[in-house]
């Protein structure tokens, strides 16, 4: 082979198959750095691979749902249910049927670069995406389980297609749609997955926002849960609005 190590990386970027006549050529060549550039390709495509496969895998619930006649198929997850401070975020997603997004999983084995990634391309790709926020004061009303469906219930409503069918990350609600409950559905169904996301990233950009007007708390830090940091500036500044009064240990300073 007449190429050099650099015209090769940049063909190799060009090539998805795994049987193309180059790639073959390249496996033959006893040069060590282009070895090591078709190592590299190698594993950019068994993590591809792995990546389609499971995008196939967590979509066989969607596909189950459209085979019974149904259309719009909402995931719906929520995020923020055990932080000591801010809101419970549910958000419900309706998918188009040729949605494809490899890499999608339960946003909370996302980086912060790939959820804010995959927010965009889903708010940009989806056929709708609803939001339901609840306040630290209507949990403490209610208790967080309760506000936890109350947000889910919000999202729902917010979606301006109104879907047929609900698939939930193990919750039920009480609603005139047939649903199905999952337990740890953000793993395994591509709708929950996406709507896991658009909460994580929505909850995570309003506890920033809090940590602007709160500096002290380092709300964009710990998001809220319960970490030494927050603990401690708990007990140094006290419990402000947005803390869940009704959680231990805010609701012994109150």
């Amino acid at each position: 082979m007449t190429l050099s190590s650099k015209e090769i990386k940049m063909k190799l970027e060009n090539i998805t198959s795994i049987n193309d006549p180059f790639l073959k050529e390249c496996k033959e060549d006893t040069r060590k750095t282009v070895q090591q550039l078709v190592n590299r390709w190698m594993k950019q495509y068994e993590k591809d691979e792995s990546d389609r496969n499971l995008f196939l895998t967590m979509s066989e619930y969607e596909g189950k749902a459209r085979q019974l006649g149904y259309q719009f198929i909402a995931g719906i997850d929520e995020v923020g249910r055990g932080p000591l401070a801010g809101p419970v975020v549910s958000s419900a997603v309706i998918l188009p049927e040729d949605f494809y997004l490899p890499g999608l999983t339960d946003s909370k084995k996302l980086s912060e670069k790939k959820r804010e990634e995959f927010f965009h391309f889903i708010n940009e790709n989806a056929l709708a995406v609803g939001i339901g926020i609840i306040s630290s004061e209507v949990i403490d009303e209610v208790n967080i389980y309760e506000a936890t469906k109350l947000a889910m219930t919000e999202a729902i409503k917010n979606l301006i297609i109104k879907p047929d069918y609900l698939l939930l990350d193990a919750m039920e609600l009480q609603v005139s749609i047939p649903q199905q409950a999952i337990i740890k559905g953000d793993a395994k169904s591509v709708s929950i997955a996406a709507s896991s996301c658009i909460a994580k990233v929505t909850r995570d950009r309003m506890m920033q926002d809090l940590a602007k007007d709160y500096p002290e708390y380092g709300f964009d830090k710990h998001m809220g849960y319960g970490t030494k940091a927050h603990l401690e500036a708990l007990y140094k500044y006290g419990p402000i609005q947005q803390h869940r009064k009704s959680f231990a240990p805010v609701k012994n300073l109150v």
